[in-house]
């Protein structure tokens, strides 16, 4: 069955907000200080927007369903195409219980606080973001259209808490001043600092996402004109509201009170109550676990179109390239990917505290989520020469060497980020230990990918 052409510009704009955006990130870089904000634009200059070109001119090339697993596939043959998409689609598994157990705590503030003690239970954690995960399954298994529905409402519930922050950031500032003590000194990241420097590569998995909804390109109307017009207007979103609200958060709360999940919805809450606005804080949290929700279901769909075209390909299990006879999702994958997500959760919030889980995750999930992007930098690369020759394709300005340029930085600056990544944090009690399981999970999956597709492959001579 073809795919439905129902996504246009505007969707694909709430699609990349939503997927990307997580207000969590913006409490992180509250948490770490004025600095924080140099290193959003550091990692803006460095990888998001190389990666936002990469994207575009790898799309404008190759506008087909599969998206970077068919890019690297192109530059690099089958095997290396399918352990990218493997990987990728493996780190989501991961990505899911961080963005589940964030949602979920940005859900209780709903009730004004009353129930903030939750946020260490796991309990709680396990089965809120069990309940949010079957939520996106749901309403991505019926259809396009809801899972679309989904995702713009999430996308919409993510800018209005965003234009609160900056709302009650300024009511602080002009009330009070700002509760951050902001000298220029402040401004200058401190790389003598392993956290600071930890931080950066957490920055740079912030800004991740941009090729998630290329995926979907057999969905997408007039992709040559429509994906170019929405990356560039999802860039300057995303990039704004970061930068934006990590400095309205700064002006609300001190940096060192921040929560690194839940800072946002303490500003409104404690702030908005201070000048005038008790009643800020529930009405805002329903809407950030409600952009949570439209970020689940973004991913969930998003990846499990990558199972779907490894069944096509036949070097996954064929069932997972059903599609629903009545409304034409790929339906056993996106149950076999929210299984798997839902066994994550439950695994994650075992043995560790919550933070401790999260912060493993989190680590965890950025490194896997970084070697698809060294494939992805690799094979613009590779493919430079067919990109400007290919009419149509929307190559980078300079021609093969200003794509060699953008390019370079983007890889170079994606193997600094998976390396930082390794590096425990200094409040982490045992550093061995927190090493150790992030570079085993990640190893783990890379392995699996690799006799997962050795198997196929014996499969197809037999």
């Amino acid at each position: 069955m073809a795919a439905r052409k129902s996504l246009g510009v505007l969707d694909l704009v709430l699609f990349n907000t939503v997927a990307i955006v997580g207000l969590r990130w913006v409490a992180l870089a509250g948490h770490s200080g004025p600095s924080s904000l140099t290193l959003w634009l550091l990692a803006a200059l460095a990888f998001f927007i190389p990666q936002g070109l990469c994207v575009m001119t790898l799309s404008s090339a190759l506008p087909k369903e599969g998206g970077l697993y068919v890019w690297v596939g192109e530059a690099f043959g089958e095997r290396q195409g399918f352990l990218v998409g493997w990987v990728y689609w493996a780190s989501t598994l991961l990505y899911f219980p961080t963005l589940a157990l964030s949602t979920a705590i940005f859900g209780l503030y709903i009730f004004n606080g009353r129930f903030a003690a939750l946020e260490h239970a796991h309990a709680y954690a396990i089965g809120a973001s069990l309940a949010l995960l079957a939520i996106a399954l749901a309403c991505n298994t019926v259809g396009s259209n809801a899972g679309r529905w989904l995702q713009n409402l999430g996308g919409l519930a993510q800018w209005l808490p965003s234009l609160v922050v900056m709302v009650v950031g300024m009511v602080a500032l002009f009330a009070d001043g700002s509760a951050t003590p902001m000298p220029a000194a402040s401004f200058a990241p401190s790389f003598s600092n392993f956290d600071t420097i930890i931080f950066f590569s957490q920055i740079c998995f912030a800004y991740a996402g941009l090729e998630l909804a290329l995926i979907l390109a057999g969905e997408i109307r007039e992709p040559r004109r429509t994906i170019p017009r929405a990356l560039l207007i999802s860039g300057v979103v995303i990039a704004a509201i970061y930068m934006l609200n990590t400095l309205a958060l700064m002006w609300a709360l001190p940096a060192e009170d921040i929560s690194i999940i839940a800072g946002v919805n303490q500003a409104i809450s404690q702030a908005g109550a201070a000048h005038g606005m008790p009643w800020l804080g529930p009405p805002v949290a329903l809407l950030m676990t409600l952009a949570g929700v439209g970020g689940l279901g973004a991913w969930m769909i998003g990846t499990a179109r990558l199972l779907f075209v490894g069944g096509m390909d036949r070097l996954l299990p064929p069932a997972l390239a059903r599609v629903h006879p009545r409304w034409g999702t790929p339906y056993v994958a996106l149950l076999v990917q929210g299984t798997l997500a839902a066994l994550f959760v439950v695994i994650a919030n075992q043995g560790a505290s919550v933070h401790t889980a999260y912060l493993i995750l989190v680590d965890a999930t950025a490194i896997l989520t970084f070697i698809p992007y060294l494939y992805l930098f690799a094979a613009a690369i590779a493919l430079r020469t067919h990109i400007v020759r290919t009419t149509g394709a929307l190559a980078i300005p300079g021609g093969t060497s200003g794509s060699l340029l953008v390019n370079g930085i983007g890889f170079l600056t994606t193997v600094g980020a998976i390396v930082l990544a390794l590096v425990p944090p200094s409040d982490t009690s045992d550093k061995a230990e927190f090493f150790l399981k992030v570079l085993g999970g990640t190893l783990g999956f890379v392995v699996a990918g690799l006799v997962l597709y050795r198997l196929a492959k014996r499969r197809a001579q037999r």
